[in-house]
């Protein structure tokens, strides 16, 4: 224990206390946040936390502390909140190291089903339902923190402008990104509410966006997901806890090593405009069958698509300007780990649907990797018709952290 907690134990104050000091002064408050509550140690991915009566999807508990954070080999939960937030003025880098050891500890207690330090409704945080929480550091947190002599990733930065882009600021940017994910909805909604307890003497929320998937056990396990367009949606996905998905996704070097990049694009789907296409003219504009996500040219849907295939008339059986084609590379390194999901608004007026997609994609590099795929994308893609990009931003995600640590140590430690 350091000296400044052993002394602050001995008068009686909270390590929370401690913590947050130098955000409260300047506010001239100082508030006692509740007594601490012990962690006990995490069962493994998805087994039940003991006790009488557990329903198993409800206890289900996804350990928080490891080389990488949850919430990104984790299978996607059905319902996810992405919230943004930007940093307040003072908020320098020891702040900086206060507010991750906060959000570190609350977030660690809350995913094993433990209230947070300073819950008032600590019967929310009792069933866990598989959450998870991710951190990403955005491009003014990541310069505020980066001392002298430490390399900053360069993609750590906006995207590119796109030709299909319409951003609206309401959907982009950001500081730090919150990614709470969960079973339940319930649990997402509470675990949010104490994260951001704790980062608002340290930031304000900018954008808050909430994505759902199918309900736990609706389909068979690894079922790729469907958007709604009605399209199987992350077919080529490389598949955790493989080679491939390691070289794909974790960053090797400096203090993002065991991390990942992390590209969050909102897209408008208009889905009116969907309705009046034809199935057949909807399997074109895609590549694949709507039925089954196989390729024109295949049976099933992880068959290898022929992009050399011609039909009757000596048109290619993929339309040159299909999706899948337009998305795919001969450049083995231009590959992308999609965690998507699906959202649902309130209709513009004169519509029946204002609906999207919150695009998440974890890359080791993103210009590297997608910035030539959405390149290809923006050029030429038949989706364009009825897709468009509102929102954008670009975080890094940084590794996990071991028990007594806190997400970020590599960087502001």
């Amino acid at each position: 224990m350091a000296r400044s907690a052993r002394d602050a134990a001995a008068h009686g104050l909270s390590r929370r206390q401690v913590l947050l000091g130098g955000a409260l002064a300047g506010a001239g408050a100082v508030t006692a946040l509740g007594v601490e509550r012990a962690v006990g140690t995490a069962p493994e991915v998805g087994s039940p936390r003991p006790g009488p009566g557990a329903v198993p999807l409800a206890d289900s508990v996804i350990p928080f502390h490891g080389p990488h954070q949850a919430g990104i080999a984790t299978p996607a939960q059905a319902h996810a909140t992405l919230v943004a937030l930007d940093l307040g003025p003072a908020t320098d880098a020891p702040a900086l190291r206060r507010m991750m050891r906060l959000l570190t500890d609350d977030a660690a207690r809350l995913t094993q089903g433990e209230a947070a330090l300073a819950d008032t409704e600590p019967e929310l945080a009792a069933v866990p339902a598989a959450l998870t929480v991710t951190f990403g550091f955005g491009p003014e947190l990541v310069r505020r923190a980066v001392p002298d002599g430490v390399v900053r990733p360069t993609w750590v930065r906006p995207l590119p402008a796109f030709a299909v882009d319409r951003l609206e600021d309401a959907w982009s940017g950001g500081d730090l990104l919150l990614q709470v994910g969960a079973e339940d909805p319930l649990t997402v909604a509470h675990a949010l509410r104490m994260l951001l307890k704790d980062a608002r003497a340290f930031a304000t929320v900018r954008w808050s966006q909430r994505g759902f998937r199918r309900a736990h056990g609706s389909e068979p396990a690894g079922t790729t997901m469907r958007n709604l367009f009605g399209q199987v949606d992350g077919t080529a996905n490389p598949v955790p806890g493989t080679p491939d998905f390691d070289e794909v996704v974790w960053a090797r070097d400096g203090w993002l090593a065991g991390g990942t990049g992390m590209v969050v694009r909102r897209i408008a789907m208009d889905l009116d405009g969907w309705d009046r296409l034809d199935r057949g003219g909807r399997e074109m504009a895609v590549g694949r069958r709507l039925a089954d996500g196989a390729p024109l040219t295949g049976a099933r849907e992880r068959d290898e698509p022929d992009l050399d295939a011609t039909g009757p008339l000596g048109l290619p059986v993929i339309p040159e300007h299909a999706h899948l084609r337009r998305a795919r590379s001969a450049d083995r390194r231009e590959r992308i780990f999609r965690r998507a999901y699906n959202y649902d608004d309130a209709p513009p007026g004169g519509t029946v649907s204002g609906s999207g997609q919150l695009f998440v994609a974890f890359q080791a590099d993103v210009d590297a990797q997608l910035v030539p795929i959405q390149r290809r994308l923006a050029e030429l893609d038949l989706l364009n018709q009825w897709t468009t990009p509102v929102g954008s931003a670009v975080f890094a995600v940084p590794p996990g952290c071991a028990p007594g640590g806190y997400v970020g140590e590599t960087l502001l430690g």
